[in-house]
């Protein structure tokens, strides 16, 4: 049971797989959202703009009709007067299709975003298998798709209804009025119906664009087991980490050691504990922590100390205190200032006595 439950899709999409899923195109998409502001878009272009694009076509039909008979079975001539009429009325057109365009290419910021795939096109022979369509028809998607299809039939032949009752008169005025004031009149006309069906469907907009989100977040949900092995194979095996660091460490000793043969003293504890310090008054303030360690590897400090005469200084507290407060190639803490010093002090004087043959002196006692 606890097996069957962890196998549950209850965690959310990591961004891992939410990128994954972007890749494949799977992004949260509503095609009434697009469609209603494709729609808004036009409907404001017709009523701001539909007269002089009226005017515009209107001015390039008469144009292209005031040909004499010879001209117009001169293929000559009626071929450039077709072309010009036919640039002429795109040119016209042009503002609206620029805006229209351009809701088309701003409406998916909305939601999802702009996202380019190349997943989507590579054939998929499942999606041929008639009974997974089938399945597909009567799932609960379907169901919902349909229901969805319904209601935005009913609502925009209801709009489109009442825009028809509303504007009647209009439409049948249309016939006794100028040319130019017949076109400026109907693009205001099917502006507005544009608008308000464009408005029916924003209604519908509303509804689905919270569904759509939900949808594809329920769709890119995550098991806990999903969920961490996702993780494991993002930051690596708990195995190969722990050799990763074993591998760190192992170089870190290997320049630590490196490093032993130019300390000024090895503070001892004395068989535990080894701390190698070096001090140059032109590099650092104080006394620096060359090498350290317990142990084995202290062992390993003190013998190569001894290979090099490295002096070797048994101080267990103060040993303790360096290997605990201070890291490989850290300064001192001013709290251990006088102890140390009484050890470099020492070491210096033993230097010293070694040069001018005079008697060593005594240990130092360091508390």
């Amino acid at each position: 049971m606890a097996e069957h439950s962890d196998q549950e899709r209850t965690e959310r999409a990591t961004p891992k797989r939410l990128e994954e899923a972007r890749k494949e195109g799977r992004v949260p998409r509503s095609q009434e959202l697009t469609t209603s502001v494709v729609l808004l878009a036009a409907g404001t272009a017709l009523l701001f703009l539909g007269g002089r694009v009226g005017q515009a076509l209107a001015a390039a039909m008469r144009e292209g009709l005031d040909l004499t008979r010879a001209e117009a079975l001169d293929e000559a001539q009626l071929l450039p007067a077709l072309s010009a009429a036919l640039f002429h009325a795109g040119l016209a057109c042009l503002p609206i299709f620029g805006i229209v365009v351009l809701a088309v290419l701003v409406a998916p910021l909305a939601i999802g975003g702009w996202n380019v795939s190349g997943k989507p096109l590579v054939p998929d022979f499942k999606r041929l298998d008639p009974l997974a369509g089938i399945g597909r028809m009567f799932s609960a998607r379907g169901v919902i798709e349909l229901a969805k299809a319904l209601a935005k039939f009913a609502l925009v032949a209801l709009v489109a209804a009442w825009l028809l009752w509303r504007s009647a008169g209009e439409l049948m005025a249309l016939g006794g009025q100028s040319p130019e004031a017949a076109i400026a009149h109907s693009t205001r006309l099917v502006g507005t119906t544009v608008l308000a069906l464009a408005g029916a469907l924003l209604a519908i907009a509303a509804i689905d664009v919270p569904y759509q989100l939900w949808r594809h977040a329920s769709e890119l949900r995550m098991s806990r087991e999903e969920v961490r092995q996702e993780a494991k194979e993002s930051d690596g095996s708990p195995e190969v980490k722990g050799r990763i660091r074993q591998v760190q460490q192992a170089l870190a000793r290997g320049r630590m050691m490196q490093d032993v043969p130019t300390a000024d003293v090895i503070v001892t504890n004395p068989t535990h504990f080894a701390v190698a310090l070096r001090y140059d008054e032109r590099r650092s303030r104080a006394p620096v922590v060359v090498a350290k360690g317990t142990d084995l590897i202290a062992a390993r400090i003190r013998e190569i100390g001894r290979e090099h005469g490295v002096t070797i200084v048994e101080a267990p507290p103060l040993a303790r205190a360096l290997h605990r407060s201070v890291d490989i190639g850290g300064e001192i803490p001013a709290a251990l200032y006088a102890a140390v010093a009484q050890v470099l002090t020492y070491v210096y004087q033993l230097r010293a006595a070694r040069r001018s043959g005079a008697a060593p002196p005594p240990p130092p006692t360091v508390h």
